[in-house]
């Protein structure tokens, strides 16, 4: 295994949050692979070529980083699959303290050499998540409000797909 690293999520949509989780992860590790998990169980609002579209976007300064997806796979035997040593997770507060610390023994239980590595976002990032985005969308003046929220890319299709409000 090497010192790469995945950062995984829905991204649906991502959020200035995960940009920065995807900078520190890109300053910490050599090769920082950011991929977009697919849960059977969830419909997700924003189609997966979208949200790769979107990352893609986000990332292209970045050197040491590539987009990806995976589907049916828990996410410690993906990064094991492709030789990654290191999960990178954010905790924005107490609730994500408890499930990541939960998801981290169970992938130590599957795969003892692969590393989950937590960092906490700024304050600024601390309360937002994509849900909380999607749940800003459509009301009047939602664009001057999400806008604090997500990457220019995003709420550029943001304002395509659902209006400028």
């Amino acid at each position: 295994m090497s010192e790469t690293c995945v950062y995984a999520g829905s991204f649906d949509p991502p959020t200035n949050g995960h940009a920065w989780m995807i900078a520190q992860g890109a300053a910490l590790f050599p090769r920082l692979i950011v991929a977009v998990g697919v849960n059977p169980d969830k419909k997700p609002a924003y189609a997966l070529e979208l949200r790769l579209k979107w990352l893609r976007e986000m990332t292209k300064g970045l050197g040491n980083v590539e987009v990806a997806h995976f589907g049916k796979l828990y996410l410690v035997d993906y990064a094991s699959q492709i030789g990654a040593r290191f999960i990178l997770r954010g905790i924005r507060n107490e609730g994500d303290f408890a499930y990541e610390q939960t998801m981290r023994h169970v992938n130590e239980d599957l795969r003892p050499g692969v590393t989950t590595v937590f960092l906490m976002p700024p304050r600024e990032h601390g309360e937002v998540s994509s849900s909380l985005v999607r749940g800003l969308i459509g009301v009047e003046g939602w664009r001057d409000v999400v806008s604090r929220y997500v990457p220019a890319c995003v709420l550029a299709d943001l304002v395509v797909t659902h209006g400028k409000a």
